[in-house]
């Protein structure tokens, strides 16, 4: 089973949400955890954005990259940009991706778009992952 790791600079929304689609739609497929640059707390908007579709939250925590081990992981995607940012053994994993989409934190109005383009992209992760 492969393990995902979801970076974002704190962990508190588009990890937060990819997190939550990747363990609803890949149940038995991928280990998944999400972690930020730093800690902070999950974002009411993201919890009651992913609420909206059935999908619960909150229970998840924010988590500091600092705390995992990069050799722990398969998969390493950032949602941020904030790849450049990532210690090198992060970034040597057998998959990392930057998908680099819109912060709604600074945008509330655009978390559902965010969520649906965070939908998307883990679908076609978890499909590229099913086949190998």
């Amino acid at each position: 089973m492969k393990r995902v790791m979801f970076v974002c600079k704190k962990n508190s929304a588009r990890s937060q949400m990819a997190e939550g689609f990747a363990k609803y739609l890949g149940s038995g497929v991928i280990e998944v955890t999400s972690s930020g640059l730093e800690a902070s707390s999950v974002r009411p908007e993201a919890i009651a954005t992913m609420k909206e579709i059935g999908i619960d939250i909150s229970r998840q925590t924010s988590k500091a990259l600092k705390d995992f081990n990069a050799g722990d992981f398969d998969v390493v995607i950032s949602l941020c940009g904030c790849g450049v940012n990532l210690p090198p053994q992060w970034l040597t994993r057998d998959i990392f991706e930057d998908w680099q989409l819109d912060d709604p934190a600074e945008q509330p109005e655009i978390f559902p778009r965010v969520r649906d383009e965070i939908r998307e992209r883990v679908v076609k992760l978890l499909n590229i992952l099913k086949k190998i």
